[in-house]
């Protein structure tokens, strides 16, 4: 007897349809799994007979042969236990029909028979519609999450039994996902419990407007981590087409609560300080999403940066500069999307004092010298802003005034952010961080005061030409940020004095 299910293989955070032929044959009896499966495949044979069994069904005393096709794409994960079991329970005569080719199935079994949650069920959803197949047997926990395709009809199980039950006699359903807008409030706080440092807040305002990236070196206790904690909270809403690529991620990555749908907060990410180049960019065997993709489209906060291995930072190089990170493989390539606003935040010398009126530093010329070298020179040439965070005085501490709150910093930025999607032509980017050399030259109308002073400032500093960019790219922000369509010489100035 033979039967043809169908299912899907995530690589990356893509997906590719995957089709499971099952024959249940005369013979010693036997369970094998071909097609490139991985060691947690090869493992659900003995999760999917006791499933069986435990469910009232008869495991075939038969020799038994699953193919997974195509034969050359490794499969990994458990999810392809539903599939499999449904398909051996297909050959045995359990499920009516032998070739259910218009469902796709996603799951993973129990020993009870239990169905549990599967990653990445949101992108396998896409890719089942986009190869025409009507309708998806998953897992009740993934149903909000698949609900974000429409065009599909839904087969929501919650055991082995409920899924022959769904296949003999169809009856889908047509989820509706609850898509609700989450609060823009910061998850982690808001600007109003920052005191005092309005150049740093400034940084982080033009930083939100504009996606670009800040370093911030001061003293311990200077304030730098409890801003950038509050930098995600002054970001624009995502809209609906982001808020789907980062739950696709999260799907991915297992990140998803059980239950949850659309992810709407942007997202931040604070690796500490010994975490790997593997688990900052991503990667292993199976690629899997790294920090910088779970960061995209929100807040990668690295803090005490220089602590950070040399390896780690220099893997930040090319996503800061493409927006992207390729894991390549023997079979193939994985492209992970990274397009995130860095922070960094460091002292300014290993015992943190260097500069502070109220402390002396006791760090030779050396030692000083040699922790700064920890970014390299091309690293910090990707930061657009670099802020100078003083130690508070006591006068701002005790300062009972209110200090400006989140929502009217992130009010100024959706107003820049707009103007930037308004100027914006078909196919450019719509953040001026992430804009080209030549879409760069097309938004910057630089006015003969503003040329002059960038003209000086390049000879004198020795800018290089990523440098120049990058200043211009930061003097548009702040013409957003005041709703100015020239870039003027007070924007070119604002912007030179956040070089570093």
């Amino acid at each position: 007897m033979l039967a043809c299910v169908r299912s899907a293989a995530v690589f990356g955070i893509d997906t590719c349809p995957v089709t499971i032929e099952v024959d249940v044959s005369f013979g010693l009896p036997a369970f094998t799994v071909v097609g490139l499966p991985d060691a947690s495949v090869r493992e659900s044979r003995d999760r999917i007979r006791s499933a069986i069994r435990n469910s009232g069904f008869v495991f075939p005393e038969h020799r038994v042969t699953v193919n997974l096709a195509p034969a050359d794409i490794r499969k990994a994960g458990a999810s392809f236990d539903l599939p499999i079991a449904l398909g051996v329970l297909a050959a045995s005569g359990a499920i009516v029909r032998r070739d259910v080719d218009d469902v796709l199935i996603v799951g993973e079994v129990s020993l009870d028979g239990g169905i549990q949650p599967a990653r990445g069920v949101l992108p396998i959803a896409a890719t089942a519609r986009r190869h025409g197949v009507r309708g998806l047997l998953l897992p009740v926990s993934n149903s909000e999450e698949a609900a974000l395709v429409v065009g599909l009809e839904f087969y929501p199980v919650r055991s082995l039994t409920e899924a022959v039950a769904a296949l003999n006699n169809p009856q889908p359903i047509r989820l509706t996902a609850a898509i609700e807008r989450a609060p823009t409030a910061a998850v982690h706080g808001d600007f109003a419990d920052v005191r005092g440092q309005a150049f740093a807040r400034r940084a982080l305002e033009i930083s939100a407007a504009g996606g670009h990236n800040v370093l911030m070196t001061g003293p311990p206790g200077s304030g730098k981590t409890m801003m950038a904690k509050r930098a995600a909270g002054i970001l624009p809403p995502l809209t609906f087409d982001e808020a789907l690529e980062v739950t696709s991620i999260h799907s991915v990555a297992g990140l998803l609560p059980t239950g949850a749908g659309l992810v709407r907060a942007r997202p931040f990410r604070a690796p500490h300080h010994t975490v790997s180049d593997v688990a900052l960019a991503g990667g292993g065997a199976h690629p899997r999403p790294g920090e910088i993709t779970l960061a995209h489209l929100g807040v990668l906060f690295l803090d005490e940066m220089p602590e950070f291995s040399r390896h780690a930072l220099e893997v930040l190089r090319q996503p800061l500069e493409d927006g992207l990170v390729r894991i390549s493989r023997a079979q193939r390539t994985a492209i992970f999307p990274a397009r995130f606003v860095l922070i960094g935040a460091m002292n300014p010398c290993p015992c943190g004092y260097l500069g502070d009126a109220r402390r002396a530093c006791r760090c030779t010329p050396g030692q000083i010298d040699r922790y700064a070298s920890r970014l390299s020179g091309p690293l910090r040439d990707r930061i657009d802003l670099t802020v100078a965070v003083s130690a508070l005085p006591s006068t701002d501490l005790l300062d009972g005034s209110e200090a400006e709150a989140s929502a009217p910093i992130r009010a100024r930025v959706e107003q820049a952010r707009a103007r930037q999607i308004a100027r914006a032509v078909p196919g450019q980017s719509t953040v001026n961080a992430q804009l080209t050399s030549r879409e760069l030259r097309a938004a910057c109308a630089i006015d003969s005061t503003g040329a002059r002073l960038l003209r000086g400032a390049t000879e004198r500093l020795g800018l290089t030409a990523r440098s120049f960019d990058r200043i211009l790219r930061v003097a548009r922000t702040i013409a957003d940020l005041e709703g100015t369509p020239r870039v003027e010489r007070d924007h070119i100035a604002e912007a030179l004095q956040f070089r570093g």
